[in-house]
């Protein structure tokens, strides 16, 4: 039966996969006729498929590991004409307001007219039972919604935008969504998630656009400073914003340096410094955190009289044991000056630190408002201050569209100490400086060698660099016992030394579980993700009795690639999760670890949180998920936001601590292997290290401690200002 030709038609049954970038799906579809027929499995390319949708593919049988199943060739899908199909259809959650026993009903009631009368004369739903005026309004509004996305997902299929971006357009644009799609297609670029310029620009050549016209020039230009933002800038050369656009568009250069300054002459485009660029935003944000550091700085302290050498005394005595010199020169710059800087690795003491400037100011009847990025990073903070702490969303608040505290509505505070600073993108610290009053002292907390912000900007360092405000470098380490294995490969790694002596590489089944740091050996990709897959699955948890799903977490250099975060993602959600009931769009099911991958303000949950999916909403479509123990709803259309997070980024991991850290490190990954990249992940792990690949990669990190620099402008906004 292998290879030979196929044709079917059917009803789609059960999705079993979905990649929604590039409508790659496997498919359970039962044969149309009256006799019972087994279903038949079908893998390929099929754009804007649904349960209950008749298909029509054609193709080759071919064998697989699950089975045999047909190879899509071609394929078309229409709305179910049979009761069997309109049932399953409307059952899968697809349209608001209709779940499995709805659909039974509805189909029960109207028959094979089931999907006309939603269509043309939704308001007879109110004759089934159950089903008011209000709940049929919510039926044909989703219907309406449905019939718009499966047109917009057919068209831009055509481009490779996957269902998620397609959903994101109409949540974006509503009824608005098709037209903006053929009229304005550079607008997806700008403002969806998922669409980028290359797609856009498909779109809107084939629809007549010419080579250089302004309107793609200035798309193309603002395309190539968001790509340089990408990357950590704030700013951008003229000239090579200008040859970067040239470069990406096929267009004159002078061209481009016309439409660049056209940008400029609109506002749109800032000119900073000799001959750079930058964009309003960053212009905004970089002269707010000078101006309000400055404002701050200036402004009387409004805390009571304290003699701060006498304090850290006191402090060292209530602790039972001396600080030292650095440690008690940090406490007394926070305590006396307005502004200042507290940097070190891991096991330098700034814990020791926090926690001594709390029992100070509790003291003295004042309570310190401590906030950090990432909701891991804050709930440390409380732990270690005994004092509450929040994300620095939630510590500005989110009314109306905008954040709750500024400069015109300060956040209540006298004392101010931010966490994980090197964290703080640009614009996140423009928003937090904004709302610290004049009169508190602010103190920023961080690592400066860890990787540098996932937004772009440098402010840790910059305003370090900058001189004007004092800054505690904690060198010695204090932390040693359960942690002395990982501190001190995290300094070793700062020093360059790439020697694997503590830790010498083993093969897979020879990790010593006692040891808190293991490297074992994989000489392919494939070898490392299976050896990543059974250390997390099996190995670890049964040797130490850590959990896979809330102790154990693996951070990788790099999303693409046969040792990519898609592959960890793809083998540990097959071991651990392989029976989770499949969500809208097949992409998550129930069980998953998954990672929000934008802010959402109406839900209260942020870029970087983690969590659990407990259960799908087959009503909706959505899903309630698990974020340290507070359940969400998560609407379908939001359910687009969550990521797999079995593995997730280096980059993403920061602000976070796990027990027990698995890093993959190949010689694939060397785009990626940095210093502070490895140092970064190193340092994510409370007890317990293992990493596995090979030992050139990570003499390769080691040795390149060439960090890429990052332009911004800030550091020169803070000079001025204080000129």
């Amino acid at each position: 039966m292998d290879d030979s030709d196929v044709k079917l038609e059917g009803v789609v049954e059960r999705i079993i996969f979905l990649n929604e970038e590039n409508f790659y799906c496997i498919a359970s579809v039962r044969p149309s006729g009256r006799e019972k027929r087994e279903p038949v499995t079908v893998a390929g390319v099929m754009p804007a498929i649904q349960c209950g949708e008749t298909v029509e593919v054609e193709g080759q049988w071919r064998a697989s590991p699950y089975g045999k199943q047909v190879k899509v060739k071609k394929f078309k899908s229409r709305l179910p004409s049979e009761i069997y199909g309109i049932e399953k259809y409307l059952g899968s959650g697809l349209v608001d307001g209709i779940g499995p026993v709805y659909a039974k009903k509805i189909v029960a009631h109207f028959g094979s007219d089931t999907l006309n009368v939603i269509d043309t004369e939704s308001a007879r739903l109110t004759e089934v039972r159950g089903i008011g005026a209000g709940r049929a309004k919510k039926i044909k509004k989703s219907w309406d919604e449905q019939k718009e996305l499966r047109s917009i997902m057919v068209s831009m299929g055509v481009y490779g935008v996957g269902t998620a971006a397609c959903v994101k357009i109409m949540r974006r644009f509503g009824a608005d969504a098709a037209r903006v799609v053929r009229e304005e297609p550079y607008t997806l670029a700008r403002e969806i998630d998922g669409i980028g310029f290359k797609t856009a620009d498909m779109v809107a050549l084939n629809m007549g656009v010419p080579n250089e016209s302004p309107e793609r020039l200035r798309a193309g230009v603002i395309h190539c400073l968001s790509e340089a933002e990408d990357e950590g800038h704030t700013c951008v050369a003229f000239g090579e914003l200008v040859a970067r656009s040239s470069d990406l568009l096929k267009a004159d250069s002078r061209k481009c340096a016309e439409a660049v300054a056209a940008l400029v002459a609109d506002s749109s485009l800032k000119n900073v410094g000799a001959g750079f660029v930058q964009s309003a935003a960053f212009d905004f944000a970089e002269r707010n955190i000078a101006s309000c550091l400055k404002r701050i700085w200036d402004s009387p302290s409004e805390l009571p009289p304290i003699r701060a050498e006498a304090a850290a005394k006191w402090a060292g005595e209530r602790a039972e044991f001396d600080f030292a010199p650095g440690q008690t020169g940090a406490i007394v710059e926070a305590l006396r000056s307005k502004i200042s800087v507290i940097t070190g690795g891991p096991g330098t003491g700034k814990t020791t630190i926090l926690r001594a400037l709390c029992d100070i100011l509790k003291m003295k009847k004042v309570i310190p408002v401590l906030a950090a990025p990432t909701g891991r990073a804050a709930q440390r903070m409380s732990e270690s201050a005994g004092v509450d702490a929040k994300t620095i969303h939630r510590l500005l608040g989110y009314e109306n569209g905008k954040f709750a505290h500024s400069e015109s509505r300060p956040i209540p505070a006298k004392f101010v100490v931010i966490d994980e600073s090197s964290m703080l993108d640009t614009k996140l610290a423009s928003a937090v400086l904004s709302a610290v009053p004049g009169g508190a002292h602010l103190v920023l907390v961080g690592d400066i060698d860890q990787l540098p912000s996932v937004g772009a900007g440098n402010v840790l360092k910059d305003v370090i660099n900058s001189k004007k405000f004092p800054v505690a470098r904690l060198e010695r380490v204090f932390r040693q016992g359960e942690r002395s294995q990982i501190v001190k490969a995290a300094h070793d790694i700062l020093h360059g030394s790439d020697s694997t002596s503590d830790f010498p590489p083993c093969s897979p089944g020879f990790e010593d579980p006692r040891r808190d740091v293991n490297f074992i050996r994989a000489d392919s990709p494939e070898e490392c993700v299976e050896t990543v897959s059974n250390l997390v699955c099996k190995a670890i948890p049964r040797s130490c009795g850590y959990s896979p799903f809330s102790d154990i977490q693996v951070l990788v250099p790099m999303h693409r690639g046969t040792a990519g975060i898609e592959k960890f993602n793809s083998a540990l959600k097959s071991a651990l999760n392989p029976d989770g009931h499949p969500l809208f769009g097949a992409r998550l099911s129930v069980g998953d670890k998954v990672m929000q991958s934008r802010n959402n303000y109406d839900l209260d949950v942020f870029n970087g949180d983690m969590g659990r999916i407990v259960r799908a909403d087959a009503e909706s479509g959505g899903a309630v998920a698990d974020f340290d123990g507070r359940r969400v709803f998560v609407s379908r259309e939001d359910l687009t936001d969550l990521q797999p997070a079995y593995a997730i980024s280096i980059h993403k991991s920061q602000g976070s601590e796990f027990p027990v850290v698995v890093i993959p490190l190949m010689r694939q990954h060397f785009v990626m292997l940095q210093r502070n990249l490895l140092y970064t992940a190193l340092t994510r792990a409370r007890k317990k290290v293992f990493i596995v690949g090979e030992e050139s990669a990570w003499k390769s990190a080691v040795r390149n401690s060439r960090a890429s620099m990052r332009r911004t402008f800030l550091g020169e906004r803070i000079e001025s200002i204080w000129a």
